[in-house]
């Protein structure tokens, strides 16, 4: 197999090209959303509705987001629905924890895959092994616990909680996905 080679004379033509399409200088900073202070940290045990403690989510404030770094166990092996729900309250079958949090006027449909969406508790799905264990990394623009900065503040007076679902989350059906049940719930609180 021979390598192929490109010298940085013949992608000066290419860098030219594409050079005289780019506005935005170094300087620039007017394209940058709205930041946070970085580093403040909280944590929410998690519990499953039978009350025994499944594990832990670890909360960092990044400058445009939230870092949720979960690890949890006794899950069914698979997909499940991860959200962010609007109170701070797990008592089983964990509808205590409310609605998503979603504080926008309007507000937004559930959904990252939705058009008009998604509202603020949206996440990824996290992944179940074949020991139904959980070690996920999600970040969300949509939330933080940081006083100032981006997405909603989750310390409020009622505070929140992070919920995972029993099934996959598919992004687009109202009103959660088709997550299934509340499986898994923990209270969010700075640490």
């Amino acid at each position: 197999m021979r390598a192929f080679r490109l010298s940085a004379f013949a992608l000066l033509p290419l860098a030219a090209a594409l050079g005289g399409c780019v506005s935005v200088t170094a300087n620039d900073r007017s394209h940058r959303p709205e930041r946070a202070a970085v580093g403040d940290f909280g944590e929410a045990t998690l519990f499953n509705a039978a009350g025994a403690n499944v594990g832990r989510a670890i909360l960092t404030q990044g400058p445009t987001g939230l870092l949720i770094r979960i690890e949890a166990e006794g899950l069914t092996p698979g997909w499940h629905g991860a959200h962010i729900h609007a109170t701070g309250q797990c008592a089983a079958p964990f509808t205590s924890a409310g609605g998503h949090i979603n504080h926008g006027e309007p507000k937004a449909p559930h959904g990252l895959l939705n058009a008009q969406g998604p509202d603020d508790g949206d996440l990824p799905n996290v992944f179940a092994d074949a020991q139904g264990r959980v070690r996920a990394e999600i970040f969300t623009p949509n939330a933080r616990i940081a006083r100032t900065g981006p997405g909603q503040w989750l310390w409020d007076a009622d505070g929140s909680a992070l919920v995972l679902h029993a099934s996959m989350d598919d992004h687009a059906s109202q009103p959660i996905g088709g997550a299934g049940d509340r499986v898994i719930c923990g209270v969010m609180a700075a640490g």
